[in-house]
């Protein structure tokens, strides 16, 4: 009796477990929200309007708020629960017994005919053989002969191949080894040595055979050139008072380093300009 009482305790949690394994799919997957309408509408939510107030308010997103605590509810309206969304491909290819009868073949849809590229070349030379130049019997004879080039014609898309030799070996060809020893006696800076001894006889030798030029005399051109006119210098003018009063700054540190600056002034002042003769932006 114990037996029978569990058999059925284990019926009833099986029938149990069915039930909750098979849901429909509006239960594991509800439809979306419908948009509001004016009869959702309860005073103090978020979309509670004043004044005329219609369901198309409700559809447009940009004036629609979201309410507190609750998910935003869709503009758009959509189909009810038994509307399946998707693609539904109707079976008309009869399955697996008409695949395995016959096999459809579908047949190649007739193309336009191209028209063929013409052939000026050839047009061309035929008319300079017939000893047409200008351009209107060049048109009048494209319209007597009118060649066209060929499809089938595929010399110039066609290449022969390359000829190789029969022993080449594809690849990248591998380095030389490192010369090692020339590398440890020191070959290549013997080479570079031999090289800078050779240059710099051959330098010496281009310097021997040139042809040495006689000394170059002064003419009086280049006399006059380097000759500076002597200028005459004028002693500025000073007040009678002023003319025993000797100087309160002096900035030469030996009486030698001034009358050598006073020199140099005075070899420049004829090239100089200003109203002091002291330079382009010096002032009185």
């Amino acid at each position: 009796m114990p037996e029978a009482g569990d058999s059925r305790q284990d019926l009833k949690r099986w029938k149990k477990k069915k039930q909750q394994v098979h849901r429909t799919v509006s239960q594991i997957c509800p439809p979306p929200r419908r948009p509001l309408t004016v009869a959702d509408i309860r005073p103090g939510m978020e979309n509670e309007r004043l004044g005329v107030v219609r369901d198309s308010m409700f559809q447009n997103p940009l004036i629609v708020k979201a309410e507190l605590g609750r998910p935003r509810e869709r503009s758009c309206s959509l189909p009810g629960i038994d509307f399946n969304y998707g693609l539904y491909i109707r079976g008309l290819d009869g399955g697996v017994p008409e695949a395995l009868g016959h096999w459809d073949v579908f047949k190649q849809q007739p193309t336009c005919p191209q028209e063929l590229t013409r052939n000026y070349i050839a047009m061309n030379r035929g008319a300079v053989k017939a000893g047409l130049v200008t351009a209107r019997e060049n048109i009048l004879y494209r319209q007597l002969k009118d060649i066209r080039i060929s499809d089938k014609d595929d010399r110039r898309t066609k290449k022969d191949a390359p000829s190789l030799p029969p022993d080449m070996t594809y690849g990248i060809q591998a380095r030389p080894s490192t010369p090692f020893f020339d590398l440890l006696q020191h070959r290549y800076q013997q080479l570079w040595v031999q090289e800078q001894k050779a240059t710099q006889k051959a330098i010496k030798l281009e310097k021997k055979q040139k042809v040495i030029l006689g000394k170059l005399y002064e003419t009086r051109s280049n006399h006059l050139r380097k000759y500076k006119p002597p200028v005459k210098l004028d002693a500025l003018w000073h007040m009678p008072h002023f003319q025993k009063v000797g100087r309160h700054l002096d900035t030469f540190p030996t009486e030698a380093d001034r009358q050598r600056a006073l020199k140099a002034q005075r070899e420049e002042y004829a090239v100089r300009q200003g109203t002091l003769r002291l330079g382009n932006y010096t002032h009185p």
